[in-house]
């Protein structure tokens, strides 16, 4: 009796253990995950044109096999490389940090220079399809590609906001942040593109007069609220590009921008000490973005010309 009292007592201590565990893993995991919110507003302003001109029965199935493919990216690829990083070559994360915020402010950037004329190119690109499966699959593959990017950059900030520890502790807590951040941003893609067929059917089938009045309303705002989704990623991006490249360059030596952007943001806050703290971090993002803009617009050419035909060549992942 006195043995099996012993097992149980060890039992009950190992259960203790691992809760508390994934109670470390969790939190770590939001707290890791808080530090790429601004990527995740862009992927989900990102994906829902990847939907666009299928027809509706089709979107679900599209948005569930990139997020697929993105869970796969995270997984299988973009863990193991950065777990092999952490554990041998840490001092290539900040470099590597710095070469995604370059990427977002570039991404930016070309948003806001040639929005137009890349809106136009898509639209030709997806004229030059006459078969539907074809586009689809293309589509799709071209979703995955685009994912990885953004996903090696939600990792690697990611693993930077991890305490040091084991590496089946960061393991563990990049898993539960790739898996949470891909259905977080692709359940919330499935609401965005599946929202006007919820306002129309709620419009021609609701009973109540209110009902279809929602309907109608949200039909209507669908498209506003879109524009301003793309409008938020876009000022994310290069808010976050801007700051992952400052900051990393104060880790690297070069620290007069960062300091210089700080004492600004500071003399701002005092004219308005009444909302010090949100007017100093209103500034800094707002410097941020700004340098982002003009770091974005300079490697514009380097990207379209050298980087950008590359990349093109890089086989497609199926989803």
């Amino acid at each position: 009796m006195s043995g099996l009292l012993a097992l149980l007592d060890d039992v009950a201590a190992i259960a203790k253990v691992a809760a508390s565990s994934l109670d470390d893993i969790a939190a770590q995991a939001t707290k890791a995950g808080t530090k790429a919110a601004a990527l995740v507003i862009d992927d989900a302003a990102v994906t829902p044109q990847y939907t666009h001109g299928f027809e509706a029965s089709r979107e679900l199935p599209i948005v569930w096999r990139i997020a697929k493919g993105s869970v796969r990216n995270k997984l299988l690829f973009l863990l193991p490389a950065g777990l092999g990083l952490s554990a041998f070559a840490p001092w290539a994360l900040t470099p590597l940090l710095m070469l995604g915020g370059a990427y977002l402010c570039y991404e930016g950037a070309e948003k806001v220079l040639h929005k137009y004329v890349h809106s136009n190119g898509e639209l030709a690109e997806e004229a030059t399809y006459s078969d539907p499966a074809h586009l689809e699959e293309e589509k799709i593959a071209g979703a995955i590609k685009t994912d990885f990017i953004l996903s090696a950059e939600i990792m690697t900030v990611s693993l930077a906001a991890i305490p040091e520890s084991n590496i089946w502790m960061e393991g563990a807590v990049l898993a539960a942040v790739g898996v949470g951040i891909t259905a977080l941003v692709y359940g919330g893609v499935a609401l965005i593109v599946k929202a006007d067929d919820l306002g129309l059917l709620l419009a021609r089938r609701g009973r109540l007069k209110a009902t279809q009045t929602t309907g109608r309303g949200i039909v209507k705002f669908m498209p506003t609220f879109m524009h301003w989704l793309t409008i938020i990623g876009t000022a994310a991006m290069l808010w976050v590009g801007g700051s992952i490249i400052i900051h990393g360059l104060e880790e690297l030596g070069f620290g007069w921008l960062g300091h210089h952007i700080h004492d600004w943001s500071v003399v701002l806050g005092h004219l308005m000490p009444w909302a010090a703290g949100v007017v100093e971090w209103s500034a800094t993002a707002l410097m941020d973005g700004i340098f982002g803009v003009a770091l974005g617009a300079t490697i514009i050419p380097l990207v379209s010309k050298v980087i950008a035909p590359l990349w093109a060549k890089v086989p497609k992942f199926k989803g």
